[in-house]
């Protein structure tokens, strides 16, 4: 069954016992681990006959839009370790407080992006709560009405508690709701190559000294990667060229 169908252990199990062969399926499991028949590439190393992958691609503006949270570390006042030093005194200030029970806690970086365009909207949010992602999608959904797209068709999140509550579903106002397989990121690609964008050119690109300056300054990167920096989806161009309205009180770009 393994070799021909390729079927997993807990389909190989149901099979069994529809022709009276009752065996659990960790006991399937250690047979085809056993056998070496437990990994896809053991019985098609050259991928041969495996399904073809497809793209998740939208076809306009508003056909897909993605959500995700990012839980990033409250930066102390003063600056962390990345200021001053793993081993220095600010950072040994600050792991006496987390002893005592006082933690800097964490901020959650709720984000939306437009599948067809990449266009982007991030919030710097203390959790990631139903109530706190049904009101980040109203604001989502105003922002982007304002850059022309006034129809989200989809809206594609992950499995986190705050996107199975029935408070997001019924802030989905028509739009369908499309939650990735778990444990399967890649399905929700676009919003995580966004998330690293946002790691490797926003939080982590330069040292800050509290967290207020940095919450100050998204909004002024969220700027600067819509309206300035070049996109690969967008043949090299902002991703504000690819939709409908272009907002024009832009400021200069970020540095």
């Amino acid at each position: 069954m393994r070799r021909e169908h390729k079927w997993s252990a807990a389909r190989i199990t149901f099979e069994l016992e529809q022709v009276g062969i009752q065996i659990s399926r960790r006991t399937v499991s250690r047979i085809l681990t056993d056998l070496q028949l437990n990994r896809r590439r053991f019985i098609d190393p050259t991928g041969e006959s495996n399904r073809e992958a497809r793209k998740i691609v939208a076809r306009c503006p508003g056909h897909m839009v993605h959500l995700d949270v990012k839980k990033v570390g409250r930066i102390p006042d003063g600056g962390g370790w990345r200021a001053h030093g793993k081993d220095s005194p600010e950072a040994r200030a600050v792991a006496r407080t987390k002893t005592r029970g006082t933690r800097a806690g964490y901020v959650y970086l709720h984000s939306a992006i437009d599948g067809y365009s990449r266009l982007a909207y991030t919030e710097a949010l203390p959790n990631e709560q139903a109530a706190t992602a049904v009101a980040f999608l109203a604001r989502a959904r105003a922002w982007f009405a304002a850059h022309g797209i006034t129809h989200i068709e989809r809206i594609v999140t992950d499995n986190g508690s705050c996107y199975r509550a029935s408070a997001f579903a019924d802030a989905l106002a028509g739009s369908r709701h499309q939650r990735i397989t778990p444990y399967t990121p890649r399905h929700n690609g676009k919003i995580e190559r966004y998330n690293r964008i946002l790691a490797e050119e926003f939080l982590y690109a330069r040292t800050w000294t509290s967290e207020d300056e940095r919450a100050n300054a998204l909004e002024r990167w969220n700027l600067h990667y819509n309206y300035h920096r070049p996109h690969g989806a967008a043949d090299g161009q902002p991703p504000a060229t690819l939709v409908p309205i272009r907002v024009n009180n832009v400021l200069a770009s970020y540095s």
